[in-house]
């Protein structure tokens, strides 16, 4: 069964103190489900049409397990706090 990766890119952060609600939530959250934090923070460098923003990539062992973090009830907590807090772009990419 391959990993699956969720892949966050960070358009823009309209409250800090939203965006650290949901990270004091969302990182428990993701730990307990099985997430394991491979890469988080601004772009060392970006190319062709990639912007310089905040990205997070996080592994999970299955589809299903990046599936259930985020339709987890302490996620959805996460995502209550952050609100409007910041626009991004969340996916969920399975492996080779």
């Amino acid at each position: 069964m391959p990993k699956a990766y969720w892949v966050s890119a960070y358009h823009a952060v309209h409250d800090e103190q939203k965006l650290a609600a949901y990270a004091a939530l969302a990182g428990p959250a993701i730990l307990a489900a099985g997430g394991r934090f491979l890469a988080r923070g601004p772009a060392a460098k970006a190319y062709e049409a990639g912007r310089m923003q905040r990205t997070v990539v996080i592994e999970f062992d299955s589809l299903a397990a990046a599936e259930a973090c985020h339709d987890s009830p302490g996620y959805q907590a996460a995502l209550a706090a952050l609100a409007d807090g910041a626009t991004r772009d969340l996916r969920i990419v399975e492996g080779v």
